[in-house]
């Protein structure tokens, strides 16, 4: 029981500590020097192997360089940014309905059996018989209902950062946006892994066209402690067995 006790107590104290971030002031923003794009803006990547540029060229509006006039400038190495665009107007309905119904009867009756049923009704109370000696009936039904309802709308922008190039040349990327309006701090996140020729022209990618993708839309301040239920209330929820 102490050890119980002592749980609760340092959970209740671990949630406590989570809220004086923005207790009686705003929430802090996130370190944006300790994040996984600013690390893979800082380190250098490796070299991109471009065909040899002759000098005639240099000034050519038609240079393949990134650099030039019309250059492809969308992201494909480590530290590059491009446009992550998200929208979600997505509707689901599902509703189901089942039933069964089943019935069965057996009855077993031995009338002669080497006399045995005439000699056994002798000694049995008046209006009791052995002719049928067993019947057994059965009846179950049962019926069920079920519908799921669901619709997400989802529009958004948001700057992701190349983290790591795969060795088939898949692009991962993280993509972070944290905005403070009074005591309420909204967070968006974006992970996932993107081919390079998805990217458009504008550096930009639908959020469809990320593989294994993780989107993230929240935030912590005053307004969604509120919303929370209590620490003990979701212990209890998860202990309660009614």
């Amino acid at each position: 029981m102490k050890k119980v006790m002592l749980s609760l107590t340092i959970a209740a104290f671990s949630a406590a500590c989570a809220r004086t971030d923005h207790m009686g002031s705003t929430p802090t923003f996130s370190e944006p020097m300790q994040s996984a794009e600013h690390n893979a803006m800082v380190y250098e990547a490796l070299p991109i192997r471009l065909a040899p540029v002759r000098l005639v060229d240099r000034s050519s509006l038609w240079s393949g360089t990134r650099n030039s006039l019309l250059g492809d400038r969308r992201a494909m190495q480590r530290g590059d940014i491009m446009t992550v665009v998200i929208e979600i107007n997505e509707n689901a309905e599902i509703s189901n309905q089942t039933d069964r119904s089943r019935s069965g009867s057996e009855s077993l009756s031995v009338p002669n059996l080497l006399g045995i049923p005439q000699r056994l009704d002798e000694k049995l109370p008046d209006g009791a018989s052995s002719a049928d000696l067993v019947g057994l009936s059965s009846s179950s039904n049962s019926s069920g209902n079920g519908s799921v309802k669901r619709k997400e709308n989802l529009t958004l922008r948001v700057a992701a950062t190349v983290v790591d190039v795969l060795p088939n040349g898949v692009l991962s990327i993280s993509g972070t946006q944290e905005l403070r309006v009074n005591f309420e701090l909204r967070e968006l996140l974006v992970t996932g892994f993107v081919r390079s020729e998805d990217i458009s022209r504008q550096n930009e990618i639908t959020y469809d066209k990320i593989a294994s993708a993780r989107v993230s839309y929240g935030g912590r301040g005053q307004i969604s402690d509120m919303q929370q239920p209590r620490i003990g209330q979701q212990v209890l929820d998860a202990v309660l067995p009614f």
